[in-house]
Formats: C-alpha cells, structure tokens, sequence
C-alpha cells in the first residue's frame, strides 16, 4: 500500500476516531507531510518506539502504541508468561500517561495483568517495580532527552533491564507481524480494572525503592556531619526525578537543597529547556544562576525520565563552577565506592566493575588500583544490565558499579538500567565527604587526574539525513573496515577490533582472536598511549559517531591530545 492509500485508509476506517481524522485532513493538500506520515511504520528497533507525536504511521499515537504492544503481547502470550503481568511507567511528556494507557489495555484485553504508576515515574522505577511484582515485562512511556515534539516507548524484560539478544529481534518480528490494525485488541479501563487486570501501583514501590536506594550509602555519618553546611543545587528538568531525588536526599539528611524553580514541576513543552538534556551546557543556565546566588557546592541536573545525570562543581580556586562529562562524574563515584568499600571491609568477593567499550580508559586504571574485575560491553545499558543477571546466573562475580559515558550509571542491583535517582545520590555522598576533607568534587577529580593520568574524550558527529545519507555512513564504516588505518596522526594503531565480523586483529603480529561480545556494526582501533578511537553508526538518529579518548600529563596535554586526535580521524574521512 503506498502512502495516499495508507493515508486514505485512515481517513475512511471507523477504526480511527474523529480526533485524528480531523489531524489528517487539516494536512490532506500537503503531499510532503502525508508522504512523511504514511511513507512508513514507525520502527520498533531493540530499543522500542521513538518518534515525533501526531497521526500517522510514522508517528507516536494511540495506535501505533497500541499495535506495538499487541506484538509484545502475543509474544509474552507465547513466552507462557501471560499470568506474571506487565508492569508500566511514563514520564512528563505529552500523552504519556494515555501511551501507558493504551498499552495497558491492549494488554489486559489480550489477559495479561497491567500494573501502571499512579503518576509519572523514573525509568529506573519502572526496572525496579517490574522485578519487585515478579512480572514478565515492564514499559516506560518516554522520550527521554529527545525534544518535546517526541515520544517513545521502551520494553525490558523480567530481569529488569531493556530486552537483549534474541528476544529482541523476536519481540520485533512479532510487531511486525501485527499488521492489520483491527487484530488488535483493547478494552474498557473500567471493566479491565473490575476483572483485575488494571492495577494502579505507587507508594509501595516507592517506599521499597527508597530502601533499596539507601543501601548504598557507604558513610551515613558523614552525611549528618556536613548536613548543615553542604549546598546542592537540582534541576528535574521538568520531568520526572522532582520528588524520587528530594525525598532521597531529605531522608539522608541533606538540609539544603535548592531546586530551580522554573524546571520543578512537569511541563511537556521543555519551555526554559532549549532542549532537556543533562550534555547540553545551555540546560544548566538557571540552574548555575541559582548556585552562584546560594554559593551552592554542586550542581546536578536529571533528564527528563531520570536515568541521566550532569553535573557542575565548584572550583574554589576560581569561583567558577566546572562542568563533568559522564565519563568524570562516573569515575569519581567509581573511585569512592571502590576506596570506601576496600577501606571499610564492605567490598564483595569477587567485585566487577561493568562498562562500555567507548567509556574512559581510566576504569581500567581504578580497578587495577583496587584489584576489581573490570568486564566490557556494547554500547547501550541494557548490556550492562545483562551482566548483573548473567553474574548472578553463574555466580561468578559481585557486580559493585557500572557506567557509560553518555551520563548513566548504576550503584546497586536493585534496577538493571541506568539511575539517575541513585546517581544524585551518591554523588552526594561524595561531595559531602569532600567537604569534611575541605576539599570539593572538583579537587578530588584533579586528584584522581594526578594518580592515574590526565584521560579526556571526546565525540565527533557526522549527520546524513534520508536514505543516500544512510548509504554514505554505510560506506564510510565500509572504507574503514576493508582498509583500516594503521595510524591516527603520531599514534600508531596497535589492535583493530571490528565487532560486526567478532575479530580482533594485532597490528604488530597479525594474530587474530575473537571480541567475545555480540555481533554489531562497531570498529575500534586501539592507539598508543592509552589512546583510542571507536566508529559506529547511531541506532536513533541518522548519524555515525566517533568517539575517541586519550591520556595526557596534564588538563592542557590532554586537550591538545584529544584535539590533535579529532583532527587525525578528519583526515581520514
């Protein structure tokens, strides 16, 4: 069917309502935005849904909601876990709570169990909530940092983390196997909810989660010791970290937390937000506005569903306040939780510390500081979620931390996806163990500079939009991988890893060996020096991105390095 007929078919069907009929036909003259529409199903990768909300196929809406979730649901149906139940969660965007809704329904009406939040909720709850209620699945209806025109949908798994290998691909297949939009199901809310099939969850996960949360504080005593002088500034954003994160800190004793007042409460349009993203410095304009008017020590900001956080903090020795990339914010938790639990005896046997392939290389120096298994993965969380599941499978190792540079991590096993919530947390902790020491977060990660070398990453992004810019990322990666450079500038390429065909090649000798990990469309090239450099194509956006990472003797070695890097990759796109 092409796309007039598609457009076409949902003007005339009584399957769609009058609502989005009226949409389409406002737009009925304009052939480009109906092609844009109709040329296509929005795609229901491994990571779910993501789109721009409006009618259409190509959009987030009811019905494509909808269609998704009977796919998930005769999956689930297949899988014989139908009576285990689906938990759901979603966030501050718009038509959020009538996403979670619709997929609520559709899975009650297919005799699956809906347990949806009562209001919005971090993602990171939506992993614990799921684990908590024994189900066999979880949704959380969110966008994350996207602009405010999106939204998405997520699906994980019973072990709490976004569904991996196989049963990705086969939730996928049986998505797209949905293809005629009146095989699927849905039923009245009241009557779902009479026959126990719509369960509204809230202040029980909540409270557990809490607990949970708290078991990571590693020096409750501290905290009651600077509680009085220590200052932190919050951001939500908007969205839905607000009231996880004050209750957190209140209940450990932090007294003075300062929220932005125009980022508090849930606003879908993002209207101080350029755009809701903890990487984007712009975000964090109000916020450092009101540090510097409360002499604040940090400054912390969630995105929108709470599983990313940024943070700034003050340097005393030139009253500005510093900016942390995931990666620096990660290895300072890292750093603290690998000491204080070797200092105080409370380290696990085993301990593993999970990260990615494009984070730091400076995990790998923390864990050999502090004899921890440091394990790496592909890149998504969803991966190092696995760990904890295939660690607790087998025995074999105590996860303690795990982290990826684009700003998620996780203390703790009570979630298997990234938690801003306990992020905030700990960096609290942290910061006010700095303080008793007098000295601030800043201080500290120049003192972890001078121990283990100055490391500084960086990215750079190409965009090729529609299908001809799809095929010249394909073959850039293609130029690459047939001819992979045997330098980068001054820094010698001493191992080629190409992830898609599971080899690893040894420049000097030419012995190969395998990667060990899952097939996917990544090169890496490990440098000298401690350098390296990784290419990869983005699963969400039409993009191939580089990220690259050095190590230098000092800030402004590092940043000559990484810059001298960036330029060296240029010349041989």
């Amino acid at each position: 069917m092409g796309f007039m007929e598609e457009f076409n078919f949902w003007l005339e069907d009584d399957y769609f309502d009058q609502q989005t009929k009226d949409e389409l036909l406002a737009i009925r003259n304009d052939t480009k935005e109906v092609e844009d529409r109709f040329y296509k199903e929005l795609e229901f990768g491994t990571g779910g849904l993501r789109g721009v909300i409006g009618a259409g196929t190509n959009r987030m809406n009811i019905y494509t909601v909808r269609k998704a979730t009977q796919g998930l649901a005769n999956y689930i149906i297949k899988q014989g876990g139908a009576s285990k139940g689906v938990a759901i969660a979603y966030d501050s965007r718009r038509m959020s709570p009538e996403f979670a809704d619709e997929a609520a329904l559709c899975l009650a009406a297919n005799g699956i169990k809906a347990y949806v939040f009562e209001s919005l909720r971090p993602t990171p709850m939506l992993s614990f909530a799921l684990r908590k209620l024994g189900c066999i699945s979880g949704i959380v209806v969110t966008a994350s940092h996207n602009p405010p025109e999106y939204n998405g949908y997520k699906a994980y798994w019973e072990d709490g983390a976004q569904v991996t290998a196989p049963k990705d691909e086969e939730i996928i297949a049986e998505v797209k196997a949905v293809t005629d939009y009146h095989t699927v199901k849905t039923m009245d809310k009241k009557a779902a909810m009479e026959q126990g099939l719509y369960e509204v969850i809230g202040k029980e996960i909540d409270d557990a989660y809490m607990e949970e949360l708290k078991k990571q504080i590693i020096h409750p005593d501290v905290i009651k010791e600077v509680a009085d002088d220590i200052k932190i500034v919050y951001s939500p954003f908007n969205g839905t970290g607000n009231i996880p994160v004050r209750r957190i800190l209140k209940e450990l004793g932090f007294k003075n937390v300062y929220v932005v007042p125009e980022q508090e409460n849930p606003d879908p349009n993002f209207t101080t937000l350029e755009y809701p993203n903890p990487e984007d410095p712009k975000a964090f304009t109000l916020a450092l506005k009101l540090a510097k008017e409360v002499g604040a020590d940090v400054v912390m900001a969630t995105d929108p569903d709470a599983d990313r956080l940024g943070i700034y903090a003050l340097d005393t020795k030139t009253g500005e306040y510093v900016p942390f990339t995931g990666n620096m914010s990660g290895m300072l938790i890292a750093e603290y939780i690998l000491r204080e639990r070797t200092k105080t005896g409370t380290m696990p046997k085993n301990p593993a510390l999970v990260t990615t392939i494009v984070t730091t290389n400076m995990a790998h120096a923390i864990t050999d500081a502090y004899n921890v298994k440091e394990i790496d993965v592909l890149t998504g969380f969803k991966y190092i979620g696995e760990q904890i599941k295939f660690f607790e499978q087998s025995g074999s190792n105590n996860y303690v931390f795990g982290l990826e540079e684009s700003y998620g991590c996780l203390a703790g096993t009570h979630a298997r996806d990234k938690d801003a919530v306990v992020a905030v947390m700990c960096l609290a902790e942290v910061a006010a163990y700095c303080k008793k020491e007098g000295i601030t977060l800043w201080d500290m990660m120049i003192d972890m500079y001078e121990k283990y070398g100055y490391y500084k990453e960086t990215q750079y992004a190409i965009t090729k939009k529609g299908k001809e810019g799809l095929e010249e990322i394909a073959a850039m990666m293609e130029k690459l991988r047939a001819n992979p450079p045997k330098e980068f500038g001054a820094l010698k390429v001493k191992q080629f890893r190409d992830y898609k065909a599971d080899k690893v090649v040894d420049l000097a000798t030419g012995a190969e060996s395998k990667t060990g990990l899952p097939s996917s469309n990544v090169l890496y090239f490990d440098l000298e020096n401690d350098s390296w450099c990784c290419a990869r194509p983005s699963g969400t956006e039409p993009k191939i991105k580089f990220y690259m990472g050095v190590k230098g003797t000092s800030l402004e070695d590092a940043a000559q390095k990484v810059d001298a890097l960036t330029e060296a990759l240029k010349a041989k796109l």
